[in-house]
């Protein structure tokens, strides 16, 4: 087998990944680095990265700081989840639409859902409270779904109908041969052949709910009980002062479920992102 790279060309790669992990995984450190310092070394002058009297003693003491904080963790899967399941009932009919349908105006369609993933929820934040209270469905959990699910939807419908594309339409004439209608077909053929791209959507999906929780929640909802994990941190920011261990190490507990599902799903998602790369 001849290699195909240069001794240099390896170094600059390997070097490059490199350069990007320590980019990426530098803050999730320093995070975890700062949750097991106490509290009066944080920012201790000159900066060392170990310092005395390290422990994971944040870790325990957090959960007497914020004694909903285990509540507010539960608030964030379950918003996360739902707005999941609502976007994938909406994604699939619609991927699949764009993938087999030619219509007009569909490319316009699809072009308007890519330019709502360049909108930032702050922008329609006003007209979004109108509608929450127009629905009256403020100060409940439907306040931080619905509009979570709205966001979400434009990208899932981009990222299956590609994958739905590349699925051959033999497939479908082939049930409809046999008399099966076109949602069976969906149902019974395309939906099993999809299921990776169908996980990759669902873990974005997850994952976004997840993350875009606190604009929603803060304006959407004043119940102590019903909030999620980003906005429960705030309780960690006193008048005094803020409790950076506890907060560091309450933030790291809170990515922890997101972090265990895509270490679970992860050959799925790959499977999901590279299917249709080698064609035959």
């Amino acid at each position: 087998m001849i290699n195909r790279y240069r001794w240099w060309e390896y170094v600059v790669i390997y070097g490059g990944m490199a350069v990007f992990l320590t980019f990426i995984l530098a803050p999730f450190l320093e995070a975890f680095v700062v949750s097991l310092r106490p509290l009066d070394r944080i920012f201790s002058i000159p900066y060392r990265f170990f310092s005395e009297g390290m422990s994971f003693e944040a870790y325990f003491s957090m959960w007497k700081s914020v004694p909903l904080l285990w509540l507010y963790i539960l608030n964030s899967l379950f918003i996360a989840g739902s707005v999941t399941v609502l976007s994938l009932v909406a994604v699939i009919p619609a991927a699949y639409a764009f993938a087999r349908f030619e219509f007009k105006g569909s490319r316009a369609i699809l072009g308007a859902f890519l330019a709502i993933n360049m909108v930032s929820g702050a922008v329609l934040i006003i007209p979004l409270y109108r509608v929450m209270l127009q629905l009256g469905v403020l100060n409940t959990y439907m306040a931080m779904i619905v509009p979570g699910t709205a966001f979400v939807i434009p990208t899932g419908i981009w990222l299956l109908r590609s994958y739905l594309i590349r699925i051959p339409r033999e497939l479908e004439e082939a049930a409809w041969v046999d008399g099966a209608g076109r949602l069976y077909t969906l149902r019974r053929v395309i939906i099993p052949i999809a299921m990776p791209g169908i996980i990759v959507v669902s873990i974005t999906a997850f994952i976004t709910a997840y993350a875009q929780q606190f604009l929603f929640a803060l304006t959407f909802n004043s119940r102590n009980e019903l909030n999620p994990l980003p906005t429960g941190l705030y309780q960690f920011f006193g008048r005094a002062e803020v409790v950076w261990n506890e907060l560091m190490a309450a933030s790291l507990v809170g990515i922890l479920p997101v972090l265990i599902l895509y270490v679970v799903l992860q050959r799925y998602i790959v499977a999901g992102l590279t299917a249709g790369a080698i064609k035959e």
